[in-house]
């Protein structure tokens, strides 16, 4: 499959660490963000890079050029900010079959090849992580609505007063349905495009949508504290930190990454 990946952000809450540069070359433990996505992406067996770029995106294709570990990359110009689904639509023209979809500013230990399994499995048109996060942080992120049975009914994005505390993680596999739905979609009051309108669309026109709840950890860097949290799971999975150096959370998720191993 190949992989998708959204990296056009300026990273306006993340200042002043992005007064230089884009925000997916912000570095988490000496390394730009984005490379940590094409890391877990390169175990995913991704079959060709398609980088999402817009704002100083000259400084991202100075830093990666043409390939990643062996692994090409293509380059997609997202010229305005106009939000993800508007940035999906930007890679159509070079996808052709079900792909990998990561959000740039993600640092992910999880299980994400279980995503890309369930897709293949249930021949899904969707198929993305969800976990569970404090429900005062909800609203920071795409929640789904569930039914009493733990179906996906809806997905909202970054609602005043979320239903749920179940979120959409950034990572994501799609099948071309995807850039249908997105064309449908209508820019929201933030005057976006947003990602998860489009696929509240596949749900309700009775697509195949698989959620996968998440084993493990991610950060999603927005801001300067979500980078040192990153550093701090980074450092300690080398075993530069001592467990009681994190916090209870932290804690929490390097023993779900343990036990998942355990299970393996």
């Amino acid at each position: 499959m190949k992989a998708v990946v959204l990296a056009a952000g300026k990273g306006t809450r993340l200042q002043p660490l992005t007064n230089d540069k884009p925000k997916a070359l912000v570095e988490v433990d000496g390394r730009p963000i984005l490379e940590h996505c094409l890391d877990s992406l390169y175990e995913l067996d991704a079959e060709e890079f398609v980088l999402v770029v817009g704002h100083r995106k000259e400084q991202i294709i100075g830093h990666f050029g043409d390939e990643y570990r062996g692994v090409p990359i293509t380059y997609a110009h997202q010229r305005e900010a106009l939000g993800l689904a508007h940035a999906v639509l930007t890679a159509e023209e070079h996808v052709d079959d079900d792909f990998m979809l990561m959000l740039g500013d993600n640092v992910f230990n999880a299980n994400l090849d279980e995503v890309v399994a369930r897709q293949h499995e249930d021949h899904a048109d969707a198929a993305f992580l969800v976990e569970e996060v404090p429900w005062e942080e909800a609203s920071r992120y795409g929640v789904c609505v569930t039914n009493d049975d733990g179906d996906i009914l809806e997905v909202v994005e970054k609602p005043d007063e979320p239903e749920s505390n179940l979120v959409m993680t950034g990572f994501y596999t799609f099948s071309p349905a995807i850039f249908h739905a997105c064309r449908l979609v209508q820019a929201s009051d933030r005057g976006e495009y947003e990602l998860p309108d489009a696929i509240d669309l596949l749900i309700h026109s009775g697509r195949t949508i698989s959620a996968v709840p998440a084993e493990g950890w991610r950060v999603d860097v927005g801001y300067p504290e979500d980078r040192a949290r990153a550093e701090r799971l980074v450092r300690a999975e080398r075993g530069e930190l001592g467990i009681d150096e994190l916090d209870a959370a932290e804690q929490a998720e390097l023993s779900s990454v343990t036990s998942a191993e355990d299970g393996d």
